[in-house]
């Protein structure tokens, strides 16, 4: 009996930018008693069915992009006589579906670091539950992943987390109704330790995978004092402290280390926060913009961002403050003219953004404007053969429409068109030259090019916009590039450097259970010894 874990993919590329982290987390949540799993990442290799057997568990994580494809693994898994249990995102809004077309035994809802134990342990037993709701685990119970099952050679990038939730309800995200508007942060003990064995192993860019790395604002804290709510102001204190707290230790580590992250807007009013970043070596981050005209902010409910010159202002102290921009914006809000991708691509050429991502409009499972559009079918539902079309992502993307949701003056063939001439324009070799300026060698100004062509390739060239004949293409010259990418961002291993001992505070019971355990006690901290 084996356990795998599959992450699915339709576009295999050899190389990947970025780990994908849930593979690894559950991979340490994965009991002892049923082994090490085998771990297949699609993005790299498409599974070979011929290692599936009877009596395995096959655990597969689908996110509404990768769904339909997770499904096919599932039924193959199953059709071999393996038990098939599915979580992420997807399956936790809609667990009866993997159940029915993904032919699954169980479903894990929610955080999978316990819940997918549970699992494992009832498919040994022969007796899975239909479902496992694993809820909202606090930032203690995250798992550090299981790295040492990670071939480095694969991937460019690695990932570790350090927060989950987001305090936004921007109209077309869902991580606020999913993973929550509490922030559950991390130790940042916990996070530092793991970053150290990353690097032991050679990677030294790491992708800080938050939902949002900057959970309190300004304005959140100036809010609570002027409602002399000072509970609330005692908890966003607590949470931007810690956040500090990483951040000074991020800066002890190697200086050939690279982070980056995601965070909101409204950071780049917070220069202290950024300058924090700039030291602890976190150079990049993805950053929501979304839209460039107040009209298109109102929109999406992120009324709350700077459009037109005072957004290109606010972009660009990110970059004075060492901070670099992949900004991200939506094609085809009904607000959106064809003058908007015009003006999107020029606003983001004059702010400096170092990448930008510019995707359709997309109606997600568990967003605000994915239920408002669902009311609105169910009077006359749209039917692409016999699957409706709030039913998209089971349609096969031969012929699944480009758009979902019409809009009110241009045809989906339009906004494909054009959005496809946007990556074009902010992704020529003269555009990409120009921002490789930010690099301070030739060698690593060579990296940026190969890297922004890559991430062009991959993901505008392989996206929802693209045509079938443009994303094959896509696929060869991404497949190529990684190759290349790949030698520019290996690093030497570090299997030398240490870990720090960490003081951590604990109450008397706490001190008294860590003192025969090799552990140091000075007052009320416990010091714990690393390797």
């Amino acid at each position: 009996m084996s356990v795998h874990l599959v992450n699915p993919s339709d576009n295999s590329f050899g190389t990947a930018v970025i780990t994908p982290r849930w593979l690894f987390v559950l991979a340490a949540a994965t009991p002892v008693v049923a082994g090490d799993p085998i771990l297949v990442d699609e993005s790299l290799e498409q599974i070979d069915p011929e290692t599936i057997h009877p009596g395995d568990i096959v655990g597969i994580s689908v996110h509404t992009g990768n769904a339909l494809r997770g499904y096919a693994v599932g039924r193959m898994a199953r059709s071999r006589g393996a038990w098939v249990v599915y979580g992420g995102i997807h399956a936790t809004l809609f667990p009866e579906e993997a159940l029915e077309i993904g032919e699954a035994h169980a479903v894990v809802k929610g955080d999978g670091d316990v819940a997918w134990g549970k699992a494992v342990v009832d498919c040994l037993a022969g007796k899975p539950e239909q479902v496992y709701d694993g809820g909202r685990i606090e930032g203690t119970q995250f798992l550090a992943a299981r790295w040492d099952l990670m071939d480095p050679a694969k991937y460019m990038w690695a990932s570790v987390q350090t927060i989950r939730g987001c305090p936004k309800h921007c109209s077309f995200c869902s991580v606020w109704r999913t993973d929550g508007q509490k922030p559950r942060q991390r130790s940042f003990h916990s996070v530092i330790d793991e970053i150290i064995t990353l690097r032991r192993l050679g990677f030294r860019f790491i992708a800080l995978a938050d939902d949002n790395f900057y959970p309190v604002t300004l304005t959140d804290l100036r809010l609570a004092k002027e409602q002399n709510n000072q509970a609330k102001l005692e908890e966003l204190t607590a949470i931007r402290a810690e956040r500090f707290q990483l951040m000074d230790e991020l800066a002890k580590l190697p200086r050939d280390m690279v982070f980056y992250t995601q965070m909101t807007m409204e950071a780049g009013e917070d220069t202290t926060f950024l300058d924090a970043m700039k030291k602890a070596n976190i150079k990049g981050a993805l950053v929501g913009v979304e839209a460039v005209t107040p009209e298109g902010l109102k929109a999406v409910y992120k009324d709350w961002n700077l459009s037109g010159d005072a957004l290109a202002t606010q972009l660009q102290t990110f970059k004075a403050h060492g901070v670099h921009v992949l900004g991200s914006f939506i094609f085809g809000l009904p607000t959106d003219k064809p003058a908007t991708f015009d003006a999107t691509v020029q606003m983001a050429l004059k702010a400096g953004i170092t990448f930008a991502q510019f995707v359709m409009m997309t109606p997600f499972p568990g967003t605000v404007d994915f239920g408002r559009w669902e009311k609105e079918q169910a009077v006359n539902p749209t039917m692409v053969g016999d699957i409706p079309i709030t039913r998209y992502w089971l349609i096969p993307a031969e012929t699944r429409p480009k758009m979902f949701t019409p809009h009110p003056t241009m045809s989906s063939n339009e906004i494909r068109e054009r959005t496809q001439k946007v990556w074009d324009r902010f992704y020529n070799w003269g555009s990409i030259w120009t921002r490789s300026a930010c690099c301070p060698t030739l060698y690593s100004r060579i990296a940026f090019m190969f890297l922004s062509k890559l991430y062009r390739q991959m993901y505008a060239g392989t996206g929802i916009s693209t045509d079938s004949a443009r994303r094959k293409k896509s696929k060869a010259w991404a497949r190529f590039t990684a190759k290349q990418c790949k030698r520019l961002f290996q690093a030497k291993p570090m299997p030398e450097l240490p870990s720090p001992k960490w003081e951590i505070e604990l109450g008397r019971q706490g001190q008294a259970a860590y003192a025969g355990d090799g552990a140091e006690l000075r007052g009320p901290f416990v010091v714990f010894p690393k390797k």
